[in-house]
């Protein structure tokens, strides 16, 4: 037994497994971003695994935005129940979603375009995310024109048996309801326009075309506003004031959120941020567009022209 382990020569083992590691490590599953060529000064600072997938990072901003909503939701039960704070809560909660709507949209345009983590597999994963998000959008709305249709095809005894209820005077169509059509249907064609644009390089059509596209946005959000200032009835005259207000409140909302996003691509077509094949952030924000109006189509004539019949 001790003659045994006199043989037995360790080091060559262990020669052979510091070569193999080395050899592994040179590989084309690895890169080394020294330019060094001496394998005995190799220092391996960075490795790169060879696949198309982004490993997000850590990030508070979830958790962060869930507490700005929380502070919305809350504030703004308070606010109508006039409470104590019930106004400070929910604008601390609208400060706290426009930071971080601001900080995650910075973190994510330089994931795309500083450290080029969008690769084309990851561009996949973002259209399906993004097509999924407008999927739930589509519930979203869906809840409310069933609580509009569920009141109104079959209305009950107690506004009366007839829809629009009889103390309600309703908003005529052909006024501000048209104009906002006419509006954002304008800058449906527009987005159109501009996203043509990018395609084939033409940056700045895409700038006018987005600027039109703005304006309109801007235009629909101020007569809308107008509108609810001017409106003959709110949200607390019975179901269908609730109804009226909540579906084209939110649908507002959207709008508001729709013109930020094509603001941000705006200003990210003027840094150059963007190419004629690698834009998803652009499209994603003309989809969200496009999904904007055909909800307005929905309500202008559901409760805005077959209401007021």
């Amino acid at each position: 037994m001790i003659n045994f382990y006199k043989n037995f020569n360790i080091v060559t083992p262990i020669k052979k497994i510091k070569t193999s590691l080395l050899n592994n490590f040179n590989s084309s599953k690895y890169v080394s971003y020294n330019n060094s060529t001496n394998s005995s000064n190799l220092q391996f600072k960075y490795l790169k695994t060879y696949h198309s997938y982004h490993l997000v990072d850590p990030s508070p901003w979830p958790v962060v935005a869930a507490a700005g909503g929380f502070m919305i939701t809350s504030g703004l039960v308070l606010y109508m129940h006039k409470f104590l704070g019930g106004w400070e809560l929910l604008m601390t909660g609208f400060f706290i979603v426009f930071f971080v709507m601001y900080t995650w949209w910075r973190d994510v345009i330089r994931e795309a375009t500083f450290e080029d983590q969008h690769t084309v597999v990851v561009q996949k994963g973002l259209r399906l995310g993004m097509i999924l998000f407008i999927v739930s959008e589509v519930m979203f709305f869906f809840a409310f024109f069933w609580a509009f249709f569920h009141s109104s095809l079959a209305p009950v005894y107690n506004i009366g048996g007839v829809w629009p209820p009889k103390a309600i005077a309703t908003v005529d169509t052909f006024t501000i309801p048209l104009t906002n059509t006419f509006l954002l249907l304008s800058s449906g064609a527009t987005v159109t326009w501009a996203h043509h644009a990018i395609v084939t390089s033409a940056k700045k059509q895409t700038l006018v075309a987005l600027i039109f596209t703005l304006i309109l946005a801007i235009l629909f959000t101020g007569l809308q506003g107008f509108e609810y200032c001017n409106a003959p009835f709110n949200i607390s005259d019975g179901i269908y004031g609730s109804c009226f207000y909540m579906a084209t409140g939110f649908h507002g909302f959207h709008v508001f959120v729709g013109t930020i996003a094509l603001f941000c691509s705006f200003i990210r077509i003027i840094f150059n941020h963007f190419t004629d094949k690698h834009h998803f952030g652009f499209e994603s924000a003309i989809w969200y567009w496009h999904f904007v109006d055909v909800v307005w189509l929905f309500l202008f004539i559901n409760v805005y022209w077959w209401s007021s019949k």
